[in-house]
């Protein structure tokens, strides 16, 4: 029966330059359900959803909204039909207040008078009813990522929206806030609300989810019923073969300490206390030290203070026995420190050079790439064609492709190429997996493993807790700009790790 379904998306097509992002995707949402939108990178979720809250306009396909067809122009037509979205990355005004960001648009007002009480009433009303608690006169600068999702969900259910769109909602979450939005969406369902929920988090869509439409490479796979599936089937459908969830690594067998940082401090560029407070420890040749923790808890700018990005105002680094608290950053480099940054537009690629000049940014004065001030391109040419194979990196022309053309899961596939081929005696990596795909994670996983057993030292900084759990041989959390908890992998759980990253605990200096 058609009329069950409160939006129809039929063979839709949307294309850009040299691509068709959405190829004749259809996508049936019921009313009152859960709806999960699954793909790797690049195969067209977000593209989807955009043409559905108006940002974009599609060559071919129609929308209908119970039956009737509708054209949706813009993100005010997309309210008016009920469609409210979360994007990815927040849209609110930093200096303004919660409630001034959620009535922003449809303020209520008489005779031209702004009516704020009304307002405020309603928004707390909301707040109560779906127990998404937020302060109506806190500063959304001042307010944790949660909460500011908090506040783009408060947006929508202020303009009565029934359809809601969440994209990609839990990458900046702490574990208990994703249990949480995962009970706010339950409430929504019992409501009769209809929620598209765009995710590559597996474990997420079999807790929440009723059905999951598959995208691969802009087309449609299938749609599968959550109660008859598992990961495993589901990873199957979104990459195209098996893949392996879990990574595989023997024990680790730490050496000789290759990383000292002692009581360090880091400045912050928007605060006036420090970002980085008397922070030490050690990585070891052989291991795998993470420091985990909630974004904007200092891990950003201890990793600056530690590759040279950014001045240490206190405390000391050791680097293979060296001191180079005040090295340059092609000092550090040059000593064995490859650095995978966690921004791979800023500081991970020149994103108007070719591949192949990125692939030897770091390495294009030593002898076997120049000869008398003059690059040989043949030996670049050739290292970069042998890295783009090894590491299977995809672009539309190889070794002469422009960075900026690639897709974010291939530009981070170069840079990790790069840094590892340096032969590094530390590899400090810094969200390597963010926004992959499973297939490309387990690819990442396993070489960073491989650096491990190689006898490397390897310094990881990682919002996924699965990865964090996974890959690393010791935990430290961070909080607020200090090391609150070291622990085992084997021996923690993900829920009491959320507990020091939400700083809701801390382990004394004794314990």
């Amino acid at each position: 029966m058609a009329e069950d379904y409160v939006i129809e998306m039929l063979h839709i097509t949307k294309e850009f330059p040299g691509i068709k992002a959405n190829d004749d995707i259809t996508l049936q949402l019921r009313k009152g359900e859960v709806h999960a939108l699954l793909g790797e990178n690049g195969a067209g979720k977000s593209t989807l959803m955009s043409v559905l809250f108006g940002l974009y306009q599609p060559e071919q396909g129609k929308i209908l909204k119970s039956g009737k067809e509708v054209q949706i122009r813009n993100p005010n037509d997309a309210n008016a039909l009920g469609i409210g979205m979360v994007h990815q990355h927040f849209k609110l005004v930093e200096c303004f207040t919660v409630l001034d960001n959620i009535i922003l648009g449809v303020e209520p007002n008489k005779l031209g008078f702004l009516q704020k009480a009304e307002a405020r009433k309603k928004v707390m009303a909301l707040s109560e009813k779906y127990g998404l608690r937020v302060d109506p006169d806190a500063l959304v600068s001042d307010i944790s990522v949660g909460m500011q999702q908090r506040v783009e969900i408060l947006k929508m259910l202020y303009r009565d929206n029934e359809i809601l769109i969440f994209d990609e909602p839990t990458a900046v979450l702490t574990p208990q806030e994703i249990d949480e939005l995962m009970e706010i969406m339950r409430g929504f369902k019992k409501e009769g609300k209809s929620i598209l929920f765009i995710t590559h988090k597996l474990n997420e869509i079999m807790a929440v989810a009723d059905r999951c439409t598959v995208l691969r490479k802009g087309k449609y796979v299938g749609v599968t019923d959550i109660a008859n599936t598992n990961q495993e089937e589901l990873s199957r459908m979104m990459v195209g073969r098996d893949v392996q969830l879990q990574v595989d690594k023997a024990p680790a067998h730490p050496g000789e300490v290759i990383l000292d940082v002692q009581g360090v401090n880091v400045p912050s560029s928007t605060h006036k206390k420090s970002a980085v407070r008397d922070v030490s420890f050690q990585v070891r040749a052989g291991e795998i030290v993470c420091l985990a923790g909630i974004e904007g808890n200092g891990q950003t700018e201890f990793v600056y203070g530690l590759t040279g990005l950014e001045k240490v105002t206190k405390g000391t680094i050791t680097f293979c026995g060296k001191d180079i608290t005040h090295a340059s950053i092609r000092e550090r480099s040059k000593s064995g420190m490859s650095h995978i940054p966690e921004d791979r537009h800023k500081h991970g690629l020149v994103l108007d050079y070719s591949l192949e000049n990125n692939m030897v940014l770091q390495r294009y004065w030593q002898p076997e790439f120049q000869s008398h001030g003059f690059i040989r391109k043949d030996k670049v040419r050739e290292y970069s064609d042998r890295l783009i194979e090894q590491y299977d990196v995809r672009s539309g022309q190889g070794s002469v492709t422009i960075a900026r053309s690639m897709s974010g899961g291939n530009q981070q596939k170069a840079i990790i190429a790069r840094e590892i081929d340096r032969d590094p005696k530390l590899l400090v990596a810094v969200q390597p997996t963010r926004g992959l795909d499973v297939g490309a994670i387990e690819y990442i996983h396993r070489q960073i493993v491989a650096q491990r057993d190689a006898g490397k030292a390897v310094l990881l900084v990682s919002l996924e807790l699965d990865e964090v759990m996974n890959l690393s041989d010791r935990i430290l959390v961070m909080y607020e700009g200090e090391v609150v908890g070291e622990f085992d992998p084997k021996t923690t759980t993900v829920q009491e790790l959320g507990l020091y990253m939400a700083g809701a605990r801390k382990q004394g200096k004794g314990e």
